[in-house]
């Protein structure tokens, strides 16, 4: 099995439902097992910033799902969840934006997967959530705690529990 790590985000509808259907969704489709889940943020919009603000998570999750096949797992889940990669602005409003963050310690560079994600070390919104779970991670040769403390939090959140 593998420790593959997942970052969850989204701004329109319930989002915090989503994730609570999508991320069983997720370890059925890749035969895996959740290891950790961590708190919900509301996060601000980064990159399109005229947009509501997202609520991000990350998942780790053990699967015996290769890396690419995986990705086509979190495309399918979004899918179901009413995102049309097709049809939407870059860095726009979605309703489920699943990353593949790390996969074990695979490095992937191709035209549809680069592992460890390529913009992981700038996005306050991921990394605060993921050094909740796993804040002794090497990714890339960084410990995901000092990651985060190049990063800004400004307007990260946590959310009261969903529960």
């Amino acid at each position: 099995m593998a420790s593959a790590l997942i970052a969850l985000g989204g701004n329109v509808g319930n989002v915090r439902t989503t994730f609570a259907q999508a991320i069983p969704e997720i370890i059925s489709r890749a035969q895996g097992k959740l290891v950790a889940r961590s708190p919900d943020y509301v996060t601000p919009p980064w990159g399109e910033e005229q947009q509501p603000p997202f609520i991000n998570a990350c998942i780790a999750i053990d699967t015996a799902t290769a890396p690419h096949p995986l990705l086509a797992v979190l495309h399918e889940v979004e899918r179901m969840f009413g995102r049309n990669r097709a049809q939407e602005t870059r860095w726009g409003p979605r309703t489920l934006d699943l990353d593949l963050i790390a996969y074990d310690d695979v490095s992937i560079d191709t035209p549809d997967l680069t592992l460890p994600h390529p913009r992981l070390f700038e996005r306050g919104f991921v990394l605060v959530p993921l050094a909740e779970i796993a804040p002794e991670r090497r990714i890339a040769g960084r410990r995901v705690a000092d990651a985060l403390l190049a990063v800004s939090r400004d307007g990260i959140q946590p959310l009261p529990s969903a529960e």
